[in-house]
C-alpha cells in the first residue's frame, strides 16, 4: 500500500485552491482518521509505504531536519513501514519525483512488492500518474484542488481516506 503524505495522512495546507506541504513541525497535523484507517490496512496484511515529494528542501524553503522530524512523528503515530522521500524540484529531472514512479520502484526492490497487486492512495494528479505508470490500482482522494486532472484515470475517486480504505476492502485484495 503506497500512501502519499500531504492531504492523505496529514493535513495539506491549501491556499487559493492549491495544496501545499506543512513547512514547520507545528504545521504537521495527522488527519483524525489516519490511525484507524492505517490500522485496518495493516490488519489486512498490507505493507504501508509513504511516498512523498518534498521539493521545498531543494527550493531552500525547508530543512531536511524539519522533514525528518515530521517523519519521526509520523512513524510514532502511525503503523507505517517506511517513508520514501524525493527532495528534488522539477528542474532536477530525477526519477523519484512523482509523477515519475522512482519511489514506487525503489519500494518494489526493497520490499519485493508486486506492483500489479498494490494500491496507491493520493490526492493529486502526480500520485495517480506515478501509480498508474507501474500498474498499481490507484485511488484519488478528490479534494477538487485547482490543478489539472491526472493524465491517466484513477481506479476510483473518493472523498476521504476512510472512503479509500472502504473501496480497497471491497476489492478483495
Amino acid at each position: 500500500m503506497f500512501l502519499d503524505r500531504d492531504g492523505v495522512i496529514n493535513q495539506a495546507l491549501v491556499s487559493d485552491g492549491l495544496p501545499g506541504a506543512p513547512r514547520t513541525v507545528d504545521e504537521f497535523v495527522v488527519l483524525p482518521d489516519a490511525l484507524a484507517c492505517l490500522d485496518e490496512l495493516k490488519r489486512r496484511g498490507f505493507t504501508l509505504i509513504v511516498v512523498t515529494n518534498q521539493p521545498d528542501v531543494a527550493r531552500g524553503r525547508q530543512s531536511t531536519a524539519a522533514i525528518e522530524e515530521m517523519h519521526r512523528r509520523l512513524r510514532a503515530a502511525l503503523p507505517v513501514d517506511d517513508v520514501l522521500v524525493c527532495h528534488h524540484d522539477d528542474a532536477d529531472d530525477c526519477q523519484c519525483r512523482k509523477p515519475r514512479p522512482g519511489l514506487l520502484i525503489e519500494a518494489q526492490r526493497k520490499y519485493g512488492v508486486d506492483l500489479s497487486r498494490s494500491f496507491l492512495i493520493g490526492d493529486r494528479w502526480k500520485d495517480i500518474d506515478a501509480g498508474n505508470a507501474v500498474g498499481c490500482k490507484t485511488v484519488l482522494i478528490d479534494y477538487h484542488y485547482r490543478e489539472r486532472d491526472p493524465a491517466t484515470e484513477p481506479s476510483t475517486r473518493v472523498s476521504s481516506l476512510r472512503d479509500a480504505v472502504d473501496w480497497i476492502s471491497s476489492q478483495g485484495e
